[in-house]
């Protein structure tokens, strides 16, 4: 067992990476997701980084998969960016924060044009709050 340093919480060795045993996998995890939002630097690698062809083809075959995986999240999605295209549905500003720069959240797939507008940050941390939202409304299956 391992007390970790950044949340003190001894766990069991498994639960740290073998090049780190002063934090905590999720500790870890935290640190680097914290790093890779806030450092300009490591912001900019990794723009770059995604431009690559490797990274760029590998986004695709992952659309892909998503897609197949979760076809009435894609049809929500599509039908949205439709009817803002159309003039049916109109963007509004984030819910938590009126910044204008946002996307649709659905709370209900089934309901495609009854969305939310949040800025991918506000999004981001919706999802966050309660993960156990996550998945809910991506695989609708009614076969009671």
């Amino acid at each position: 067992m391992i007390t970790c340093k950044k949340c003190g919480i001894t766990k069991h060795k498994v639960e740290f990476y073998a090049s780190n045993l002063a934090s905590c996998k999720e500790c870890h995890r935290a640190a680097v997701r914290n790093r890779s939002r806030n450092n300009e630097k490591v912001r900019e690698y990794d723009r770059m980084r995604s431009k690559s062809p490797e990274r760029i083809a590998k986004n695709v075959e992952n659309t892909k998969i998503w897609r197949a995986k979760n076809p009435q999240a894609y049809r929500a999605q599509s039908a949205v960016s439709n009817a803002v295209r159309d003039g049916r549905l109109q963007k509004l500003d984030c819910e938590f924060c009126g910044s204008d720069q946002v996307h649709a959240h659905h709370k209900d797939y089934a309901k495609p044009l009854d969305v939310v507008w949040l800025c991918a940050k506000c999004h981001h941390r919706l999802h966050a709050m309660f993960p156990e939202l996550e998945g809910k409304n991506k695989q609708l299956d009614h076969h009671g």
